[in-house]
């Protein structure tokens, strides 16, 4: 008989980024496989609640009748150490952690994060981690047992292929508007590279920072991009406009997994991006030009080789839907957290 399992998670279920959609589609998975999935919204502000945030978080967690199996979303069980200590021997508690709170670029009072993270780890009967890199990370910084770790990659959906040969070339970013996107890091980049031929759209949501969206729409307007670089906002079909691409770009400066780049992978398109976090594990080096984090010129000379090179960008498109051939469907990941959910006593 299938367990029931509580799904907690902070926020808005439905916002469109990476961690999110992970979140919809292994509950959808779950559900699937037979188990009851029961929500429980943690409420806003999470890694950063202020107190009454936190203690309604906490109040409801703790309604869990003894033994629950919970499923807890990291992004807010990082910051919950003080009630996970509390609860550990009366619930049955699973982290799910995308990636270390203390590894999001902008986020203040690292050191304390990285505490608390590591105490309310300390808690859980399981950790599920989207990468190894994050797996490996748990386990040589934050004390976390590698047996009591596994890895459920994100899945990747079946969507059209990106055929090219778009004229002018036509650039692709996906990602919201935070500063560890590195957006401000593409947009100098494309400056530089004005005297060739493109165009660019860049999609993400500007209400998770309106401080850095606005401070990059401010950038582009600077630069004399605007006629050249579109921001669409949040789009809830960012498959269709990567199909219409000929190169996906993103300086992120860190990616617990990378599940845009995973997505460009599957439907050929060849990429820029920067060697940070994960992303070097998901893009392979005949798909994709890495380049050092932050380095604007490095970043602007990739694109300007794929831009002035249509047969080594046709090549390193091919390599890239060999690759996303491989990648896991979402099937796969809901099994691989079913059988952890299955098996905490």
């Amino acid at each position: 008989m299938k367990r029931a399992v509580t799904f907690a998670f902070p926020g808005r279920l439905d916002l469109n980024t990476g961690g999110y959609a992970y979140d919809r589609r292994l509950i959808d998975g779950l559900r699937a496989l037979g188990f009851t999935v029961d929500l429980l919204a943690l409420g806003e502000g999470f890694p950063s609640p202020d107190a009454k945030a936190l203690a309604g978080a906490e109040a409801r967690l703790s309604a869990l009748p003894k033994d629950s199996l919970l499923l807890i979303d990291g992004l807010a069980f990082g910051v919950l150490d003080a009630w996970a200590e509390r609860e550990a021997m009366r619930l049955r508690i699973v982290a799910l952690v995308h990636h270390p709170l203390a590894l999001e670029t902008g986020l203040s009072e690292r050191a304390r994060l990285r505490q608390s993270e590591t105490r309310a780890l300390a808690a859980t009967r399981h950790v599920v981690v989207t990468s190894p890199m994050t797996a490996r990370a748990l386990a040589e910084d934050y004390g976390v047992a590698p047996e009591t770790i596994t890895v459920a990659l994100p899945g990747t959906d079946p969507a059209p292929i990106a055929t090219g040969g778009n004229r002018p070339p036509h650039i692709v970013s996906i990602g919201t508007l935070t500063r560890r996107k590195g957006h401000d890091i593409l947009l100098a980049a494309l400056k530089r590279i004005e005297t060739l031929d493109w165009r660019a759209t860049i999609v993400g949501s500007r209400d998770l920072d309106p401080a850095t969206a606005g401070s990059l729409l401010a950038q582009a307007a600077e630069l004399g991009l605007l006629q050249r670089v579109v921001f669409t906002g949040e789009c809830p079909d960012t498959r269709t406009i990567l199909a219409t691409g000929d190169v996906f770009a993103l300086a992120s400066r860190y990616e617990g997994y990378g599940m845009v780049f995973a997505e460009a992978l599957s439907q050929g398109l060849p990429i820029v991006a920067c060697a940070a976090g994960a992303v070097p594990e998901v893009v392979p080096e005949t798909a994709g030009i890495l380049v050092p984090l932050d380095e604007t010129q490095a970043f602007a000379a990739a694109l300007a080789r794929l831009l002035t090179d249509p047969a080594e960008r046709q090549a390193r498109a091919a390599a890239a839907l060999e690759a996303g051939r491989a990648l896991p469907g979402w099937p796969e990941t809901a099994r691989r957290v079913a059988a952890v959910l299955e098996n905490v006593t």
